[in-house]
């Protein structure tokens, strides 16, 4: 191997971190031809987990190493784990079944295809945060949904609507994962009712929120775009009658006008104009 390609793999070592992904396109950016993404497969150097797609080999490729390359390499910025998953990983869905076989991403661009092609035992699902959140952003995210592995710095702040997301250090290395609040994966979760989650569950998750912010869900009511969400949070809400429901403004929400029909032959609560399965509204 001559000198040049010798600084390339040395210089790899430090711009790719073992385990985490990237595609063919960073590594010749980086100045690796598809000749000698090629060598370094056949060498060893680096792993092939589906085409055009590689690693620095260490051992089992996760679904939170995939994220977190998206977030801190490939610029998919800002992109979240956020709804069910994200409540999955703060530790709000202990009760519930624990395989997560979704993993639910928000942003405003979607994932590469090859997301969902990789030798995993989840799906990622996208979402636009365009559609559930409005336009201006209320808040600045933490700065690390923006990552620089060269450095191992954070970068600076990145404007993301709707405001409200966190950290988890994962991993050996404590790789930043960002992800939404538990308020704002409230907001997520209720998107996705009732064709992608069923009321039964999301009931059981909003029950066990008592100790959400306030302050938070009050942004995120205001910055929310979907009146079929925000009234579902209503509903669930005063169901369950957690102290932070009397500190929110409900005459500051916007809720709409008209019904909604959110399940086919269920119960029009008369409060919230929403359709609601029977059995959940005759329990109280």
């Amino acid at each position: 191997m001559d000198r040049q390609k010798g600084q390339l793999l040395n210089q790899l070592d430090k711009l790719l971190p073992e385990g985490l992904v990237v595609d063919s396109a960073w590594l010749k950016r980086h100045g690796y031809s598809t000749q000698l993404q090629h060598l370094y497969v056949t060498r060893g150097w680096l792993e092939q987990p589906t085409r055009g797609v590689f690693r620095r080999p260490r051992y089992e490729l996760s679904w939170q190493q995939v994220v977190i390359s998206l977030q801190g390499i490939l610029n998919y910025s800002p992109l979240v784990v956020g709804g069910r998953t994200a409540l999955e990983l703060q530790g709000y869905a202990h009760y519930l079944p624990q395989a997560t076989t979704r993993v639910h991403l928000y942003g405003p661009k979607s994932p590469p295809s090859w997301v969902n092609k990789l030798p995993l035992s989840v799906k990622f699902v996208y979402h636009n945060d365009r559609r559930l959140f409005k336009n201006e952003p209320v808040a600045k995210s933490i700065s690390s949904v923006r990552w620089n592995v060269e450095t191992g710095k954070m970068l600076d702040d990145t404007a993301f609507r709707g405001g409200d997301v966190t950290q988890l250090n994962w991993g050996q290395w404590d790789w930043p994962l960002t992800l939404s609040t538990p308020e704002r994966a409230v907001f997520e979760l209720l998107d996705e009712l009732p064709n992608n989650e069923s009321f039964e569950q999301v009931d059981a998750l909003l029950g066990g929120l008592a100790n959400l912010r306030p302050d938070r869900l009050q942004k995120l009511l205001k910055d929310c775009a979907s009146v079929k969400v925000k009234r579902l949070f209503f509903y669930f809400a005063d169901r369950h009658n957690h102290a932070w429901l009397k500190r929110l403004n409900k005459q500051a929400v916007d809720l709409g006008h008209g019904k909604r029909m959110l399940v086919k032959g269920g119960v029009l609560d008369p409060t919230y104009k929403i359709t609601v399965p029977g059995d959940l509204h005759g329990v109280r």
